[in-house]
């Protein structure tokens, strides 16, 4: 291949051009949602143009870029600019190669990692992020919304996002600051210290139905057997694996031992609901209790 060209392959794959469109798309949104634009997110965005200067007087980044450059060339990003940009992106974008599901993941992906750029999290962008997660309700169950949106609840339960919220957060959120390029996230959300946890994997208020649904358990309960489980997701018209697949469509924790369920004490079948998660399959992770209510809901 022509050297001259090479840096412009990595963009000319159809996937490629739609994900960096997506990914400057989530980034306007991310940096902008509390209604503040700071130095370090303005850094994102230069970023986003360096990483893509080589390919700047090719279509559709000719149109893309110098509005960038424009905007941001005083160190600034007002509504107005923003707007444009967002239009643009907008106007730049299709479903036609990535369905609706992957394109707005992307765009999840490159908004928390706009959140995160400045290295502090206010309760005034975890409340925009609540308002997005909203109004993307069709990312349930898929990597990473249920657990964004678990953390954002959490965080802002109480009305304010605290220090030690604001850590656990970062910690989470500064895995999405590489969109940019092809890195994998490769660990699941466990922090370190006493506030370690795995409840953030745990869907919110999840839609659970038996029918023709799989389960599998795992951790321990104190209300239930492990036969008493599969007995009653087995008179509810489900049934049960004893391992973690592309088969599964729940997984459900239990919660006898530990109120913050230490990722520790789940090993295996978490990490691997995890992993499958990251590649597309909407596996729910459940919490035990979610589990009864359904179980009661369901009669």
């Amino acid at each position: 291949m022509d050297s001259d060209l090479r840096s412009y392959f990595r963009f000319t794959g159809k996937g490629r051009l739609e994900k960096s469109i997506n990914s400057l798309l989530g980034l306007l949104e991310g940096i902008a949602i509390d209604g503040k634009v700071t130095d370090g997110e303005i850094s994102m965005l230069r970023m986003w143009l360096a990483d893509h200067q080589d390919v700047a007087s090719r279509h559709p980044y000719s149109e893309l870029v110098p509005a960038l450059v424009a905007a941001v060339a005083d160190g600034a990003l007002d509504p107005d600019e923003r707007e444009d940009l967002t239009w643009l992106c907008q106007r730049l974008r299709s479903t036609e190669f990535f369905d609706m599901v992957t394109a707005d993941l992307q765009r999840l992906h490159a908004l928390v990692g706009g959140i995160a750029a400045d290295g502090r999290i206010s309760t005034e962008e975890m409340r925009g992020l609540s308002e997005w997660l909203s109004e993307h309700a069709h990312l349930q169950t898929c990597w990473p919304y249920d657990e964004i949106s678990t953390l954002t609840t959490k965080a802002l339960s109480d009305g304010r996002v605290d220090e030690t919220e604001q850590r656990m957060l970062l910690d989470f959120f500064t895995e999405f600051l590489a969109v940019l390029d092809e890195r994998t996230i490769v660990r699941p959300i466990a922090f370190d210290g006493p506030e370690q946890s795995i409840g953030a994997l745990c869907a919110v208020g999840p839609e659970v139905t038996f029918p023709s649904k799989t389960f599998c358990f795992t951790g321990a309960s104190s209300k239930y057997k492990r036969a008493d489980f599969e007995g009653l997701v087995q008179r509810l018209g489900g049934e049960t694996l004893s391992g973690v697949s592309t088969k599964l469509h729940y997984l459900v924790i239990g919660a006898e031992g530990n109120p913050c369920w230490a990722f520790a004490c789940y090993g295996r079948k978490v990490e691997k609901a995890v992993a499958l998660r990251r590649k597309g399959v909407r596996v729910v992770i459940l919490h035990e209790n979610d589990f009864h209510d359904a179980v009661l809901d369901a009669g």
